[in-house]
């Protein structure tokens, strides 16, 4: 039996300068979703990756007296060494738009549009910012104090340009747009930033500039479809090029491909508020244009804030992931990424926030519990998982709130709201503490061992489910958690498609432990944080 599908992609970066923390947090909650649905029982295609075409790559590139794809390699290779070496995320594929596979997807896309009558050669003449690779109207732009011309919206200087262009035949598909949005209510979320893509359409949409001919660093608009048209070199403006690449994850232009059929359309874009326009309107509509399934959901989540500022080169308060988790770990920072605040909302993080988080949520609830509990096992039950006897009313009720975070995590996992879930689990968590300080199984020691191995058996339970809803947001130390409970399985931690079935996988959650399976003396996995002198 074939198990179910479920396509994911993360926005792919812009690799002209450093990955930030900003970009550590969309691939981790990606990474998160990703995990959770491989842990429960899905077939997952997980695409991330750096979009390197555009004007902006090719004059920094020019500076630095390298070649665009040289400056494109290298920034790519840093980014792809924080997803691997620093944030352990669980992708499938890491594209590049250099890729030759993405040309060849870029060129078939055109060409669809072009058969559908939806591009046609004009000129363009407007407001335009390298740094956002988008064009402005003249409304949507200011003088500011120092006579340059900026973007209001982005606050980038804009230079006025005038020259051949493809247009897209945006404005055909304003109905088309509503009428989808009115079917799929989901398809954008929060729907606090999805209804501001509505309005926007809801307004009117002006045709598309698509193509550029003043550069050359990007995906050539094929010849044979231009020649007897025009005689200047045309290519396609950078985001018709970096929206593709989530059809050439999955084997686009070749519809018949398994790996079509099977992942598209994708289930969900996760993508940053900035970018919400190109991914809820330009995107379904190419789409349309070019007869292909729209995607399941778009994801916007919002920005996250130095101490309630935004991140700026020039403030100085830009963090690099690698040295946030040489600080605090790295499970520490991405339990914190995703718990502290709802991911569709701007946060806010501090040092002591961090901190915070780590030795209250981590080392004081769940790692104090699982220490307690575990080394009581060892103490006072053989070293094995004990056999209980009947369950309390109180073993029950903590038991049927562990057994309750599945079906309410499936529910939060599918709208991304990994805060909701979070939260929860560690309320659960703290009752469960609650229950362990008042069932005292250090005094039923002395006076009731069979009361006293229920107790600590139901505890292990608790903790048990627990560890296993924490692999998505902690693969590393739930799996150490889970080794320490005896619970069969390689670590894998949802980031292969073998981690959709075992005993980690979500389909074991309601089996319980086993009477007599040994428990090794524990070592503390959350260890408090403590500062350096």
């Amino acid at each position: 039996m074939s198990k179910p599908a479920y396509y994911i992609t993360t926005a792919i970066s812009y690799p002209n300068g450093e990955p930030h923390i900003g970009h550590a947090y969309e691939y981790i909650a990606s990474d998160a979703m990703a995990r959770f649905k491989r842990l429960d029982g899905f077939e997952v295609m997980f695409l991330t990756g750096t979009d390197e075409h555009g004007q902006k790559m090719q004059q920094s590139a020019s500076k630095e007296g390298i070649t665009p794809l040289e400056l494109a390699s290298r920034n790519s290779a840093a980014f792809k060494h924080v997803d691997d070496e620093v944030l352990n995320i669980s992708y499938d594929r890491f594209i590049r738009t250099t890729d030759e596979d993405h040309y060849e997807a870029s060129k078939a896309i055109w060409r669809r549009m072009v058969e559908a009558g939806d591009i046609y050669l004009d000129t363009y003449a407007g407001w335009y910012s390298v740094r956002d690779e988008r064009f402005f109207a003249d409304d949507e732009t200011h003088v500011g104090e120092d006579g340059v011309r900026y973007a209001s919206e982005t606050g980038t200087e804009v230079t006025w340009t005038q020259e051949e262009s493809y247009f897209f035949r945006l404005s055909k598909y304003a109905q088309p747009l509503l009428d989808f949005y009115a079917a799929n209510p989901g398809f954008g979320g929060p729907s606090s930033r999805f209804n501001e893509v509505i309005r926007f359409v809801e307004n009117g949409l002006d045709d598309l500039s698509i193509s550029r001919t003043t550069f050359d660093w990007g995906v050539p608009v094929p010849k044979d479809l231009t020649e007897a048209e025009t005689s200047l070199d045309h290519v396609m403006y950078v985001w018709v090029d970096a929206l593709t690449n989530y059809l050439t994850g999955v084997g686009f232009p070749d519809t018949e491909s398994d790996a079509f059929s099977r992942f598209w359309p994708a289930d969900v874009h996760v993508i940053g508020k900035d970018i919400s326009r190109f991914h809820c309107i330009f995107w379904p509509a190419f789409l349309m244009s070019a007869g292909l399934d729209l995607p399941k959901r778009v994801m916007i989540h919002g920005f996250l804030h130095n101490a309630g500022e935004k991140m700026s080169k020039s403030v100085g308060n830009v963090v690099a992931p690698e040295a946030w988790v040489q600080t605090y770990g790295l499970d520490a920072v991405r339990f914190f990424l995703l718990r502290e605040f709802p991911f569709g909302q701007d946060g806010s993080y501090t040092h002591d926030a961090v901190v915070g988080r780590k030795n209250s949520d981590l080392a004081n609830n769940l790692g104090n519990l699982a220490q307690r509990s575990l080394s009581m096992i060892v103490k006072n039950c053989e070293g094995a998982v004990p056999e209980p006897r009947a369950f309390a009313e109180a073993d029950e009720a903590i038991l049927e709130q562990a057994q309750a975070l599945l079906p309410l995590s499936r529910e939060a996992y599918q709208t991304q709201d990994f805060h909701r879930a979070l939260e929860r689990t560690w309320f659960v968590l703290g009752e469960a503490n609650a229950y362990f300080a008042d069932q005292a199984p250090w005094q039923l020691a002395k006076t009731d061992l069979s009361r006293m191995s229920t107790v600590l058996y139901v505890t292990a339970e608790v903790v048990r489910r627990v560890a296993l809803l924490a692999q998505p947001v902690m693969p590393d130390s739930a799996a150490q958690l889970l080794d320490a409970l005896g619970v069969e399985g390689d670590g894998d931690a949802g980031r292969t498609n073998a981690s959709n079935e075992g005993p980690r996988s979500f389909a074991a959650f309601g089996e319980r432990l086993k009477p007599g399976t040994a428990i090794s003396k524990p070592k503390p996995i959350f260890p408090r944080h403590e500062e350096e002198k």
